[in-house]
């Protein structure tokens, strides 16, 4: 009934090898050169965690989050994708692990690849508007559309202000 009651952020990975550190030290979880080609659900207690050499692509946005007494982590050796979605791995190793960025290399686009983790710009990670709903843009060209048509507006009717009192004059005359 005790393993009915762990969740699977409790247990080993069933593709990686777990070692205990010691009691209430954490563990040590080696999922490397396993062909892994996603993250596997990590237990809470992971201080070292090994992935180099897999063939992980991308990390989803907050996968990483629950590893709070993580320690030591490889992750070279992958064949990273270095599009909108490698923005979650770039800023938690830039948090939880500086020294392992060098060696985190880019192999896909094409422009980038070889190109370390670290030296991503916001430059080439800009491309991602296709990660913003289109809605954006068609609030962006409303916008633009009513604001042209309001100094229309005001151009016409500064226009034909001073129209009328050309006439009112005239007319007074």
């Amino acid at each position: 009934s005790l393993l009915f009651h762990m969740t699977q952020t409790e247990v080993c990975p069933p593709s990686c090898n777990c070692k205990s550190l010691g009691e209430m030290k954490g563990l040590h979880i080696d999922c490397s050169s396993r062909k892994l080609t996603e993250v596997p659900a990590l237990p809470v207690d992971t201080k070292r965690l090994y992935l180099q050499n897999n063939s992980l692509t991308s990390v989803p946005a907050g996968a990483l989050d629950s590893l709070r007494s993580l320690e030591e982590v490889k992750i070279f050796d992958n064949p990273w994708s270095c599009d909108c979605h490698i923005l979650y791995l770039k800023l938690w190793l830039e948090d939880v692990s500086p020294p392992s960025l060098p060696n985190t290399r880019c192999i896909t686009p094409a422009p980038m690849r070889m190109k370390p983790l670290r030296e991503l710009t916001g430059n080439e990670l800009g491309i991602c508007k296709r990660l913003l709903p289109i809605k954006h843009f068609d609030f962006f060209w409303r916008d633009l559309i009513l604001i042209a048509g309001a100094i229309i507006t005001l151009i016409l009717v500064a226009w034909a202000l001073k129209f009328s009192k050309k006439l009112v004059c005239q007319i007074n005359l």
